[in-house]
């Protein structure tokens, strides 16, 4: 379900924590309706979330005290920068495997605390808390008694220490937030506390938290080390599997945990896109040239193949490997023939070009060739978009039969606490192809359309 977007400044990005909550239980609802189902008959409930969106909220209330700050929000920038100044990104990026960056949850904890007037002190009296918005989610089902989150959404918060598998005392301190108004961190699958009756009718336990990219990870079954996903949604998100010792990047990739079972983590190499999907909404939106993503395929395959056009998506900043918090969204290219179609094929193409950014520094930071990629999410039902994909790429591009491999990973994690889903090797077994996408263009087509798009983005960044 659609949500409202609020965007009060640029850069600035914004969620409803309680409309949020509202369309979860309006699609539990809807679920069942569409199943024939009574909540009786579910045996455990399964959650994945947009990992660095914070929502904080007080204790005695169970009220948000501010909109959730959503991961592209850029508010944090000029903080990031001062950190990175006095020179503690070095610490920060060895505990976390992070970067500092204004998408991460912590700094955004620390502007709650220093702009909502009466928060600090609030926190230092421990009558606030805080979370991503799975924390958020469980904390109103299980009527707040329960205030825990996941490994994989702890290690998005640049105060996870992912070696050690906590709260970092000395990054608490470095953003000056109090260890009270965070959630207990638990495995994947495990026991994350039990509805209120009165939420669905029933006390259903919740079973399996996960990021959405590490729920996405484990639903198409990356379950081996070299394994690779990418997942087109709002974002576009790339991770791979690297097993169960962290790799730090040397091509300014994340390096985070992927999932963590039995109390036991597995690594992988993360790359973060802001915007794939998101810039297709812009389209709608925004330009209003179309008025359904639906309609992207044609219009991109009528485009004049003439035409060199380059569009860089920053419009909240640049991910990776650019990190670019400042970058703004340009075009490049453009011609007094350029029309909708030309906007809509550079658009899609802007996807491919940063996903083959996300591969090339996974291939120099892992010492080898991706085999192929495993893709998911709203965007990979465009054929024309895989397509250019593995083109671009020059690597196959599996779809699977199911699209919606990050609903699927949290059902997953769920299933496999209470013992009703199969163990991760026979995951493996039952991951299933839809279509295969081979690269039909040549590596010489492919180097001279990507260095368009590397000249583009050189363009455009403003901290290179």
């Amino acid at each position: 379900m659609e949500f409202t977007q609020h965007f009060p400044d640029d850069g600035w990005v914004e969620h409803d924590a309680n409309e949020i909550l509202e369309t979860v239980l309006k699609t539990f609802q809807s679920a069942l309706a569409d199943g024939k189902l009574d909540a009786m008959d579910i045996s455990a409930i399964g959650i994945t979330n947009q990992r660095e969106t914070i929502v904080m909220w007080d204790k005695n209330t169970g009220e948000p005290i501010h909109k959730a700050i959503v991961w592209q929000d850029r508010r944090t920038a000029a903080y990031c920068v001062d950190l990175k100044t006095q020179g503690h990104e070095e610490l920060v990026t060895a505990k976390t495997g992070l970067l500092l960056d204004p998408y991460f949850s912590g700094t955004k904890i620390n502007w709650l605390l220093d702009n909502v007037e009466g928060a600090r002190e609030q926190a230092n009296n421990e009558q606030l808390l805080a979370g991503t918005i799975d924390t958020w989610l469980i904390y109103k089902l299980t009527g707040g008694k329960s205030h825990v989150t996941d490994a994989t959404n702890a290690s998005r918060t640049l105060l996870y220490n992912i070696h050690d598998g906590k709260w970092d005392e000395e990054l608490l301190a470095l953003f000056n937030i109090p260890a009270s108004i965070l959630p207990v961190v638990k495995d994947c699958a495990a026991d994350f506390g039990t509805t209120s009756k009165e939420v669905f009718g029933a006390a259903i336990p919740i079973t399996g938290v996960a990021g959405d990219q590490h729920a996405a990870s484990i639903g198409q079954a990356c379950f081996e080390k070299g394994m690779v996903k990418s997942t087109y949604g709002t974002g576009c998100f790339a991770m791979m599997n690297v097993g169960d010792t962290p790799l730090a990047s040397s091509n300014r990739l994340l390096s985070t945990i992927c999932y963590q079972l039995d109390g036991k983590p597995t690594y992988a190499l993360e790359g973060s896109i802001y915007m794939a999907g998101a810039a297709v909404q812009w389209l709608r939106d925004g330009l209003q040239i179309i008025e359904d993503a639906k309609q992207s395929d044609a219009m991109a395959q009528a485009a004049d193949p003439n035409q060199h056009v380059y569009l860089v998506p920053g419009f909240v900043g640049l991910g990776a490997p650019y990190w670019d918090s400042e970058a703004r969204g340009a075009i490049y290219g453009l011609t007094r023939g350029t029309g909708p179609n030309e906007f809509v094929k550079a658009t899609l193409e802007a996807v491919g070009y940063q996903t083959r950014d996300l591969l090339n520094a996974m291939n120099a930071d892992f010492g080898g060739e991706i085999p192929l990629v495993r893709v998911d999410g709203g965007m990979t039902a465009s054929n024309w978009t895989m397509q250019f994909l593995a083109d671009i790429c020059q690597v196959p591009v599996d779809r699977p039969t199911n699209l919606e491999t990050t609903a699927k990973g949290a059902a997953y994690l769920a299933g496999l606490h209470i013992g009703v889903c199969p163990n991760p090797s026979e995951m493996m077994e039952e991951w299933a192809l839809e279509k295969q996408f081979t690269p039909a263009q040549s590596s010489d087509w492919a180097e001279n359309k990507y260095a368009g798009w590397q000249d583009a983005v050189q363009r455009t960044l403003v901290r290179s």
